[in-house]
């Protein structure tokens, strides 16, 4: 399903669908969709299909990372501020929550609002009017609102990190967005898709993925969920030459534990191509041998494992 901006959501499998279903239920209200889920799952291209699916599809959607903004400036970005508010306003600010008029407003990782803003935020959503900080004009707005988070908001409540009020008017209707590893089946599609991207942009042409790499794909528990496997295709295609894509098992692309600059480049080039010796089975040549998952020639390759003292164990 395409969506404004060339994204799209991609997939086929049952649990994805009834996702679907469920944002087409509500996208045609003005309810406010609370959706919940991992990092990495792609909550934001689900609150632009609501958006889109929805009468507001006309106007804008203005989002509001709440975790990236810190917490000290949060308020002015929301709210916005007169000219002489505080030291360095020297011109008026349109806050998002004010661009957001007629058209939708998503909070991304709700969950990082701090308390004492959330008392504001409420009165925000209950009356829709606020003021500008150094202003007593009240203004109307008219904005529908889906909130995203990777926390447990009913957790917090409890907690008491969370106000309860404001925590039931974000969840008027809660949308799960499931993990990858919950929806395995759409992996091969979400690589090709992936695949098909990097090629227009890398000028490379892709014709075959080997089944023994997408098998090992599909069995990863992606704890970073469709964004990690982007980030593993991406770097995949960087690496791959030919019209075959050897794809990068996932534990290839962990950091490792250890400080910056502790290992030389001839450590880091020797730990590389180890990793492509093993996953080939010490197979050197052809199509799909090491040296052309590293994108070198045979010669190249054996040249590299006697400078770095290589040799097939025993």
């Amino acid at each position: 399903m395409w969506l404004e901006h060339g994204d799209k959501i991609v997939g086929q499998s049952l649990i994805l669908k009834q996702v679907i279903q469920q944002i087409e239920t509500v996208a045609s209200t003005d309810a406010a969709v609370l959706l919940l889920g991992e990092t990495g799952t792609g909550k934001e291209l689900f609150a632009r299909l609501i958006h889109s699916l929805s009468a507001r599809r006309g106007q804008q959607m203005v989002r509001a990372d709440c975790a990236l903004i810190p917490a000290g400036l949060l308020e002015n970005e929301l709210f916005g501020h007169e000219r002489g508010a505080f030291t360095g306003a020297v011109a008026r600010s349109i806050g998002r929550i004010e661009l957001a008029n007629k058209g939708t407003l998503f909070l991304d990782e709700a969950g990082d609002i701090p308390l004492d803003l959330q008392s504001k935020l409420l009165r925000v959503l209950q009356e829709r009017e606020f003021e500008r900080l150094g202003s007593s004009q009240t203004i109307r707005v008219d904005f529908r609102l889906v909130a995203a988070t990777n926390r447990n908001l009913a957790e917090m409540v409890t907690n008491g990190q969370f106000r309860r009020d404001l925590y039931y008017r974000l969840s008027v209707f809660p949308i799960e967005i499931p993990p990858l590893r919950e929806r395995t089946e759409d992996i091969p599609i979400l690589v090709w898709h992936f695949v098909n991207k990097y090629a227009q942009h890398m000028n490379k042409r892709i014709d075959e993925i080997l089944p023994e790499d997408m098998e090992a794909l599909t069995q990863h528990g992606w704890p970073g969920n469709v964004r990690e496997l982007q980030n593993v295709v991406e770097r995949s295609m960087v690496v791959s030459a030919g019209p075959v894509l050897f794809l990068s098992r996932p534990a290839e692309v962990k950091m490792p534990n250890i400080l910056p600059g502790t290992q030389t480049l001839a450590e880091l080039e020797r730990q590389h191509i180890l990793q492509a010796l093993q996953n080939t089975n010490w197979v050197l040549g052809g199509r799909h041998g090491a040296a052309a998952r590293l994108g070198i020639k045979r010669t190249t390759l054996l040249y590299k494992m006697r400078r770095l003292g290589i040799s097939r164990p025993a």
